[in-house]
C-alpha cells in the first residue's frame, strides 16, 4: 500500500553499527546507593561524571562541534546488558548492577528474546500504520512510539496478570503486552469511544491525555492494593507464579514537571505503596529538551521522597525487562515504591500534529538510529545463533498481516450515533450530563430543520 509516511524496515542489520566500548558503570560511590530508611537498595550505585556530562546526561560542551546528545550508557550508572551492535556487555562492566537484577537478566532464554523481538516488530508495524492512517485522513491524531519499543515491551512483559498498569497515551507496546488488540487502540483517535478496551480484564487502564494525571490514579490504586493486603503477605514465587500484586505507571520526562507526578510520589512514599514510577525519558517534552526541565537525572527525583530509583538503557529490552521485574518484585514484597528512568529516544514527532524539524536537528535523529532497539535485539539473536533468517522472515510476514488487519478495521469502523459520546461517562445517570445530551440533540435537530426548509424553497 502507498502512504506518505516512510515505513521503517526492521528486517536488516547494519553491519556498520559501532562497537560499544563505553563502561556501563563507575566505581565511584553515590549517595543514591545509600539505602533510604524503610526501603531496599537501588540496583545501581554511581553518579554521572561531572567532567563529561551534566546531571541530566547532556554533555557539558554545547559547542557546534560537540555532539549534544549522549549514548545512554555514556552516563555512568545506566544499566545495560546488550550493546547497540548486539553483543552482551562484558561482565566487568556489570559490577555495579544489583545481583537481583543480573539474575533476572540471566534467567531469560533464547525463546524469551525471540518473543520480545516479535513483540517489538509487530508493535512498530502497527504504530507506523497508525501514523500513515492519520496522514490519509482516517484518524484525527496518532501518537507514535517509534524508538521506544524496548522501553515499553520490556516493562510490559515484566508484569503479571494481577498487576495493574496505568499508561499515558503513547504506551501502545505495553497495551500489546497486556492483551489489548491493536484495533482497540483505534477507537480514541478515530473519535468513536472514550476507551476501546476493558481495563479490568487486561490490567491496563485507559489512556490519559492530561499530562501526569495517571500518576495520581495509579498511586491511589496501589494504596488500595496495600490496604487490601495483596502485597508482602501471601505465598509468592518467581517467574509470575506468585499472587502478590503491584502497580506500574508510565509517564514521560515532560510529566516530571507536573505537580500531579510529585503529589503521587508524596502519597506513595507516605503509604509505602507498591507502585513503580516508570519514566520514559525520550529526551523531548514536545519541543522542550530534558536539560531545561531538571538539573539532576530524572531517576534521582525519587531520593527526595525517600525511595530508590534507577536508570536503565531504554533501548535495551533485556535490561528494561530485568530492571522492571526487580522493581515490581520489590513492590510486591512491600519495599515499594521504586522509580525507573528508561533512557530512550522519541524517533518520530510528539504526535502527528507536531513537527520536530522545528526544534531538533536531523543529525540527532541519525545518531539515535544507531541505537535502534529492534536492530539491537535482531543483531544479538543473530550473533548468538538464537534465530535464523526464516524466523525473521516469519515475524516480518506476521507484521504485514497485522498491519493489513489494523488498516482494514480502521477504514471500516462504523460511525457512532451522536449520543454515543455521552455513554459511560458516569456509572449512573447524571442530571447535568442528561441536560447536555438534550441540548446537543436540539442543536443537531436544527441542522435537520435547515435542510428540510432548503428543500421546500
Amino acid at each position: 500500500m502507498e502512504t506518505d509516511v516512510e515505513q521503517v524496515d526492521a528486517s536488516t542489520v547494519d553491519p556498520a553499527l559501532p562497537a560499544d566500548t563505553t563502561p556501563v558503570g563507575s566505581t565511584s560511590p553515590s549517595p543514591i546507593g545509600t539505602t533510604p530508611a524503610g526501603t531496599s537498595a537501588t540496583p545501581t550505585g554511581t553518579t554521572p561524571a561531572a567532567d563529561t556530562a551534566d546531571a541530566t546526561g547532556t554533555p557539558a560542551d554545547q559547542s557546534d562541534t560537540a555532539v549534544p546528545w549522549p549514548d545512554p550508557c555514556e552516563v555512568a550508572g545506566t544499566i545495560r546488558f546488550v550493546a547497540p551492535e548486539g553483543s552482551r556487555v562484558p561482565e566487568a562492566m556489570l559490577a555495579v548492577v544489583d545481583p537481583a537484577v543480573r539474575a533476572e537478566a540471566d534467567r531469560l532464554t533464547g525463546e524469551d528474546l525471540r518473543a520480545m523481538y516479535r513483540d517489538m516488530v509487530l508493535v512498530r508495524r502497527f504504530d507506523r500504520e497508525g501514523n500513515a492512517l492519520q496522514r490519509q485522513g482516517q484518524l484525527n491524531i496518532w501518537v507514535p512510539l517509534l524508538g521506544q519499543e524496548a522501553a515499553q515491551v520490556g516493562a510490559g512483559r515484566a508484569l503479571r496478570p494481577a498487576d495493574m498498569a496505568f499508561p499515558s497515551y503513547r504506551e501502545h507496546g505495553v497495551a500489546w503486552c497486556r492483551g489489548v488488540d491493536p484495533t482497540e487502540l483505534l477507537r480514541i483517535p478515530r473519535g468513536t469511544d472514550h476507551c476501546g478496551w476493558d481495563a479490568t480484564r487486561t490490567g491496563f487502564n485507559g489512556y490519559t491525555i492530561v499530562i501526569g494525571n495517571q500518576v495520581l490514579n495509579a498511586t491511589g490504586y496501589a494504596m488500595g492494593q496495600k490496604f487490601d493486603g495483596v502485597i508482602g503477605s501471601r505465598a509468592d514465587g518467581a517467574n509470575g507464579a506468585g499472587t502478590d500484586e503491584a502497580t506500574i505507571v508510565f509517564f514521560g520526562d515532560g510529566a516530571t514537571s507536573q505537580g500531579d507526578v510529585h503529589e503521587g510520589m508524596v502519597f506513595a512514599a507516605a503509604f509505602d505503596a507498591p507502585i513503580v514510577f516508570y519514566c520514559q525519558n525520550n529526551q523531548w517534552a514536545i519541543s522542550e529538551p530534558v536539560a531545561r526541565q531538571s538539573r539532576v537525572p530524572l531517576w534521582e527525583r525519587s531520593t527526595g521522597y525517600g525511595f530508590p530509583g534507577v536508570r536503565v538503557d531504554g533501548n535495551d529490552v533485556l535490561a528494561c525487562l530485568a530492571v522492571t521485574r526487580w522493581a515490581l518484585d520489590e513492590c510486591r514484597s512491600g519495599n515499594g515504591p521504586v522509580m525507573i528512568e528508561a533512557f530512550t529516544y522519541r524517533m518520530d514527532a510528539h504526535t502527528t500534529s507536531d513537527d520536530p524539524t522545528r526544534y531538533r536537528m536531523a543529525a540527532e535523529e541519525e545518531h539515535w538510529k544507531l541505537l535502534d532497539p529492534i536492530e539491537r535485539v535482531r543483531a544479538h539473536l543473530a550473533r548468538e545463533g538464537l534465530a535464523d533468517q526464516a524466523f525473521f522472515d516469519q515475524v516480518g510476514a506476521e507484521a504485514d498481516e497485522l498491519a493489513a488487519r489494523f488498516r482494514s478495521f480502521c477504514v471500516q469502523m462504523p460511525k457512532p450515533a451522536p449520543e454515543r459520546m455521552f455513554s459511560h461517562v458516569y456509572s449512573e445517570p447524571h442530571a447535568g450530563l442528561q441536560a447536555q445530551q438534550r441540548e446537543h440533540a436540539d442543536y443537531l435537530a436544527g441542522f435537520a430543520d435547515e435542510t428540510s426548509g432548503a428543500g421546500e424553497r
